[in-house]
This record gives structure tokens, C-alpha cells and sequence, in this order.
């Protein structure tokens, strides 16, 4: 029988979520929005992303009714949505994660589980509002200015909240983003036109100085004492044939997280993180 792959994303954001909840007592998948003023601590987290759902919210346009959250993440925003009388439906295109959103919605709403480029939605089901919040990096942007027009009621619109790369910079090391050089010609060539455009990135940012600090301080030396004791208590032939198999992701993993430099001044020199909310033309 052949074994079921696992999407190591997943696996990742199940365990940030399980994170999340054990230190900060948080459902949020999200970063957090820092007020001037707030304390950059792990017991401020879960404010921080209620701040940044705030935020969010308030820039839902009136007179929206039915909302389409892709990238649904645990579905804790659509459950917010729904309760505050919107009509909402979720993509997700983790399996496990789609289970939380459904759990999360009940009955309420529809999960599509699936990429929003393939996801199979019901012929006619069209909505006031597409939202992207921090899953607009993860779709092709051509394909999803087109998906988007065509799932949208006359006059309705795309708000994305997310972050995008600059180009100019060549060593990153922090990963993500589509390339805010493509995104603006995406844009330009789609029938899409821009409402409102803010640059929150100072007030996000504050968010990786408390992943580098949980990396640094927890997963580092857990990962160091791991494999020492892997190589002290395995036999050496074996240890001889994980380093032969996966040494090069184990220094790889090392380079990416290891460094202290997934911070917060280095995601401000790398990226721009924008609400962005888009009318269809």
C-alpha cells in the first residue's frame, strides 16, 4: 500500500497552531497588529491578533452580506464573520485544517477543501466579498485575479491583508511574499481597481521578534540536544546513514532558522505588508 504523502506546510502550521494555543491561548494563525505602546510579549500575542482582526474588519465595505474566506486557516475568522450576521464559506486547502474550519462553522457555512485555484465551487455561488488574509501569497496571482472577478457580484471586491518580497534584496532570510515587483503589473492587468491601500508593516513586524525569540531560546536547543543524543544513542552506522540522507535539510533547516535573523528589522527590510482592498471594475 503506498503511504499517504504529508504536506510538511501543514504539518507546520498544525504545529504553530498548537503553539499558539499552549503559550498564548490563541486560535489565530495570524500575525499580530502592535500598538503603539504594547509590550513585544508572548502574553500580548493574542491581543495583538485580536487588534489585527479589528483592523481587518473595519475595512469591510458596507452593505457586504456573503463573504468567501480563502485560506480559512483554523476557520477562527470565518466563526467571527458568521457571528456578526455575514454569510460565510471557507477555502482550505489543508486537510487537517479544513476539519478545524468545519468544526468551526458548523452547518453556518460551506469549507471548500482545496487550492483556491482548483477548488471546485458550485456554478452560480458568487459573493459580495473574496477575503486573503495572509493567503494571498500562496496563490497564483494571475489565476486569482481571474477566479476572483468571476466568483464576484457586480461591484464586489477582494481584501487581501498580506505581505510582499522586494526585489532589490538579495540575501533574505526570511522567505514568503510574492515579488511586490509582479504584483504590481498583475494588478494593472486585471479588471480591478484599488479602493484603499495602507502600509502596515511597522505595526506587524513586532511579530517576528517574538518567533525568532521562541526559535532561539525553545527550538534551538531542543533541536541540539536532539540530534546529540540521536548520535549519542544510536548506533553509528545509523547515525552515519540519517546524516547521509538528510544531513543537507538538516543544514538547511539550521541556515533558515537557526540564525537569530528571522527578526523584526529583517522583515522590515525585506518586505512590505499591506491591507489592500481591490473593487471589481
Amino acid at each position: 500500500m503506498k503511504k499517504q504523502k504529508i504536506d510538511s506546510k501543514e504539518v507546520g502550521l498544525e504545529i504553530g497552531l498548537s503553539l499558539l494555543k499552549f503559550f498564548a491561548k490563541t486560535d489565530f494563525l495570524h500575525y499580530g497588529y502592535w500598538e503603539e505602546g504594547m509590550e513585544v510579549d508572548i502574553l500580548n500575542l493574542k491581543q495583538a491578533q485580536q487588534n489585527y482582526t479589528d483592523f481587518l474588519f473595519s475595512h469591510i465595505p458596507q452593505g457586504t452580506k456573503s463573504i468567501l474566506d480563502v485560506g480559512c486557516g483554523s476557520g477562527k475568522i470565518a466563526r467571527m464573520l458568521l457571528d456578526k450576521g455575514y454569510q460565510v464559506d471557507g477555502v482550505s486547502p489543508a486537510e487537517r485544517l479544513t476539519e478545524r474550519a468545519r468544526e468551526a462553522v458548523g452547518q453556518e457555512g460551506t469549507i471548500y477543501h482545496g487550492t483556491y485555484e482548483e477548488v471546485a465551487i458550485p456554478e452560480g455561488k458568487a459573493y459580495d466579498l473574496i477575503l486573503f488574509s495572509e493567503s494571498f501569497q500562496y496563490i497564483n496571482m494571475p489565476r486569482n485575479f481571474e477566479r476572483s472577478y468571476q466568483l464576484l457580484n457586480e461591484g464586489g471586491y477582494m481584501l487581501l491583508c498580506d505581505f510582499f518580497r522586494y526585489e532589490e534584496h538579495k540575501h533574505r532570510p526570511l522567505g514568503g511574499g510574492h515579488w511586490l515587483g509582479h504584483y504590481e503589473p498583475a494588478l494593472a492587468n486585471s479588471k480591478f481597481e484599488v479602493v484603499t491601500e495602507i502600509d502596515i508593516t511597522q505595526k506587524v513586524a513586532p511579530t517576528m521578534d517574538l518567533v525568532n525569540g521562541l526559535t532561539m531560546e525553545v527550538m534551538k536547543p531542543a533541536w541540539e540536544m536532539g540530534t546529540a543524543l540521536a548520535e549519542a544513542r544510536l548506533p553509528g552506522w545509523v547515525w552515519r546513514i540519517i546524516k547521509w540522507k538528510f544531513g543537507k535539510k538538516m543544514l538547511d533547516i539550521e541556515a533558515k532558522q537557526f540564525k537569530g535573523e528571522r527578526n523584526a528589522k529583517n522583515f522590515i527590510a525585506d518586505k512590505k505588508y499591506c491591507l489592500i482592498l481591490l473593487k471589481k471594475k
